[in-house]
């Protein structure tokens, strides 16, 4: 569906305005979705982005600052998603003898079988994008790329 008959708005400044508006409903469309796919396992997209990046770096533990760094929203709180993904015992924290400051984290068993699991409905995430054909996929990726180079 057109986005003038998505949000009900008819002019834009110009064609920058709109793509910039189309891109943010586009977010919260994509992540809406993704939100309602995680909701049966008790998951937000913040954790689920926590454990995969732990997933990434198993069976090597990961500090609060890696974790910082790669996840997707930079806004987020990694020490409270951590807490709440221990509390639910999907990873674990190591305090560093070194610097007690320091606290490494890990994934544990029953956080990578999780991951396994959702692993094996990724056929459901992908039909969201598979409205577009393998080649517009690689040019909008190409585009969204080039939109973020700061050159």
């Amino acid at each position: 569906m057109e986005l003038e008959k998505e949000i009900k708005q008819k002019n834009f400044r110009n064609a920058y305005h709109k793509a910039a508006i189309n891109l943010i409903f586009t977010y919260n469309w994509l992540y809406n979705l993704h939100a309602e796919f995680l909701k049966p396992y008790n998951l937000t997209i913040q954790q689920f982005n926590i454990l995969r990046i732990l997933r990434g770096q198993h069976p090597k533990p990961a500090t609060i600052k890696l974790l910082k760094q790669r996840m997707l929203d930079k806004m987020s709180d990694a020490s409270r998603i951590v807490e709440k993904l221990r509390s639910k015992g999907l990873v674990g924290r190591i305090v560093c003898e070194k610097d007690r400051r320091t606290v490494d984290v890990c994934i544990t068993e029953k956080g990578l079988e999780l991951l396994t699991k959702l692993d094996e409905k990724n056929n459901e995430l992908d039909k969201i994008m598979s409205q577009l054909k393998l080649d517009e996929v690689k040019t909008l990726n190409e585009l969204l790329d080039k939109l973020r180079d700061k050159k």
